[in-house]
């Protein structure tokens, strides 16, 4: 396995490889080399992106699904545990990030104090270097486009947990005490993608053991999006500075979907922050943007709400013990909508937890959770009952 010293290395290896896989995408015999999950490159981690606790971190790039289906690099982390690991390997936490943004800078890996994630990054870093401790193998990926070639289908399902199960088997061919046996976690955009890992990543790879997901404030009713900003909901001045994402990830999964012919001359700037920085640009852009003049008059909205609607989560059947957590002061994922989406998943046969937590916003819910997610992981992987609260 070859070693790079710098992002820029990764990245130029990156291209080559995507030309690669395009042309064996195209051939009925793609080399066993190019399955997905499979690694491409890794090199040492010693930036903020790395968890302290760790006796070795490394910066990867693997193989991954994206949004059309077709091959994809994606990069992420792997942490391993200090010691010697247990029977059968160190159990992984595979963990998906929240929104960050949808440009290079924002992905989770090139992580630096001061960068212009850090302040969500490191506060998830915090939570996950507990697991570390714990002895757990922990793996994060940076998701389709954030970090490699290629644009970030935001909130877009399928490849997000594509991304969440194959970086697990990179991690695997990385160092071999690694075992099969595996957590997803994921919080708000990350929420989302461990709902659709929950339904989707234990036949995406039988070879490893997917025991438990804990999703943290799920993103969900992206399809609303476009009648939310022309009745002008509840929150929606801190929505706006999401409306940019989820428009460039609508277009990254959907090339027809058109970001700019959606919106006016006033508000297209937002779009610009969002393709040349992460959110706390987007946030500043979206200050000065006048709630009544975001989407153009004529522009057709009903592709990009068709296309959202595909990736909502009510239609899931989660297949392992899912445990979704939330705060009841969340202005960003409204408690009543992850009831409905509970609800719903309780409805399809789902082996699920639902805990509430009083006073708790969208970042906060991820401490105030920690040990009930603890012992839920613990009776999960024991084989118990995690207390369903479905009816």
């Amino acid at each position: 396995m070859r070693h790079f010293p710098t992002r820029a290395a990764v990245t130029a290896v990156a291209a080559t490889t995507l030309l690669t896989l395009t042309a064996c995408a195209d051939t009925a015999d793609s080399p066993d080399e190019l399955a997905a999950g499979s690694l491409v490159t890794d090199r040492p981690l010693t930036s903020a992106a790395a968890l302290p606790s760790a006796a070795r971190s490394e910066l990867v790039t693997y193989l991954s699904e994206g949004a059309d289906g077709r091959p994809v690099l994606v990069s992420g982390t792997v942490a391993i545990p200090a010691g010697d690991a247990p029977e059968g390997g160190w159990p992984v936490v595979s963990w998906a990030h929240g929104t960050t943004g949808v440009g290079d800078p924002c992905a989770p890996s090139a992580d630096t104090t001061g960068g212009p994630a850090h302040s969500y990054v490191s506060r998830t870093s915090a939570m996950l270097d507990r697991w570390v401790a714990d002895g757990y193998a922990v793996v994060q990926t940076d998701y389709e486009g954030l970090g490699t070639p290629g644009e970030h289908p935001y909130m877009n399902g399928d490849s997000a947990s594509n991304s969440v199960v194959d970086i697990v088997r990179a991690a695997r061919a990385l160092d071999p005490s690694i075992g099969t046996h595996w957590i997803a976690m994921g919080h708000s955009q990350g929420g989302h993608a461990a709902l659709f890992t929950a339904a989707r990543g234990a036949a995406r790879a039988p070879e490893l053991d997917l025991e438990a997901v804990v999703s943290f404030a799920p993103g969900s009713r992206t399809s609303d999006t476009a009648e939310y900003f022309r009745t002008g909901g509840p929150g929606i001045e801190q929505a706006l500075s999401f409306l940019p994402v989820l428009l460039l990830g609508a277009e990254a999964a959907k090339p027809e979907l058109s970001a700019d012919a959606m919106l006016t001359d006033t508000s297209r700037p937002l779009l610009t922050a969002a393709r040349t920085g992460c959110m706390d640009d987007v946030r500043a852009a979206a200050a000065s943007v006048p709630l009544d003049q975001v989407f153009a008059p004529d522009a057709d909205l009903t592709g990009l709400r068709d296309y959202y609607a595909t990736q909502e989560l009510e239609g899931l059947t989660p297949t392992v013990p899912t445990l979704v957590v939330q705060g009841t002061d969340d202005a960003l994922v409204s408690r009543a909508v992850t009831d409905t989406v509970t609800e719903a998943l309780c409805g399809n046969g789902a082996d699920l937890t639902y805990r509430v937590y009083d006073g708790a916003d969208h970042r906060a819910v991820l401490e105030e959770s920690l040990d009930d997610v603890r012992a839920f992981v613990t009776t999960a992987r024991d084989g118990g009952d995690a207390g369903s609260t479905c009816a």
